[in-house]
């Protein structure tokens, strides 16, 4: 049986994540950031570990790494992060910056390193980071969201650097963007519900192999520019 973690996976594109590989037949380890799994996540049906973890937590993300203990992991989604999609030049705040490099940025690296021995331990090896095409420097031809973009642009360049180290040992680290989404930070009027994006983002993965390392996915299967 395949093993798949889900960082962030309380609610919208990571709870629709859990439920799939669930369904799939997927051991799933899920990570919720209250001190219990939401009634959502808690009720989901399956083969299902809830991990309590803020990903700008150390210790946290040491438990979790623990709680896992020595079981190999296929698949590690990355799913947690907050969005500043308002804020412009001459409203920057640098603590509001900061927190989004922290939460966006370097808490998915500093898990990945926490876990990547187990995910190389895998058949699969495969660890994704839903960035955004928002961090696409070759797609910034506007203007807004510098705390967002820069946030997304650093996090696509150090998965990158991930994938170049690991690739000898076959990993398969991407960047993907999960789409317009219903989501809080996507709000109302976007195109896909969590479940096509988690759908579409599920079919994706199935098709990546190592030679696809380093890459930067939309959630249709086309290739985003950097």
């Amino acid at each position: 049986m395949p093993t798949a973690l889900i960082i962030g996976a309380s609610r919208g594109i990571g709870l629709a994540l859990t439920k799939l590989y669930a369904a799939d037949g997927w051991r799933v380890h899920a990570t919720h950031r209250a001190s219990e799994p939401p009634p959502a996540l808690a009720g989901l049906a399956g083969d299902l570990e809830y991990h309590r973890l803020d990903v700008t937590d150390p210790a946290q993300i040491d438990a979790l790494a623990a709680s896992i203990g020595t079981a190999p992991v296929d698949l590690c989604i990355h799913n947690a992060g907050i969005g500043d999609l308002k804020t412009d030049f001459g409203a920057l705040d640098a603590a509001r910056w900061l927190q989004a490099l922290h939460v966006n940025t370097v808490a998915p690296i500093m898990v990945a390193q926490a876990l990547i021995h187990r995910i190389l331990a895998s058949r699969a090896k495969t660890i994704v980071f839903i960035s955004s095409k928002m961090g696409s420097i070759g797609l910034n031809d506007g203007y807004g969201a510098p705390i967002y973009r820069s946030s997304k642009a650093a996090l696509n360049a150090a998965v990158r650097c991930l994938a170049n180290q690991y690739r000898a040992q076959r990993l398969i680290a991407v960047v993907m963007h999960p789409g317009w989404v219903r989501t809080d930070m996507g709000g109302p009027a976007a195109t896909l519900s969590p479940e096509q994006s988690a759908k579409s983002i599920r079919d994706v993965i199935a098709g990546l192999s190592h030679q696809d390392s380093g890459r930067f996915w939309n959630y249709d299967s086309t290739e985003l520019a950097w």
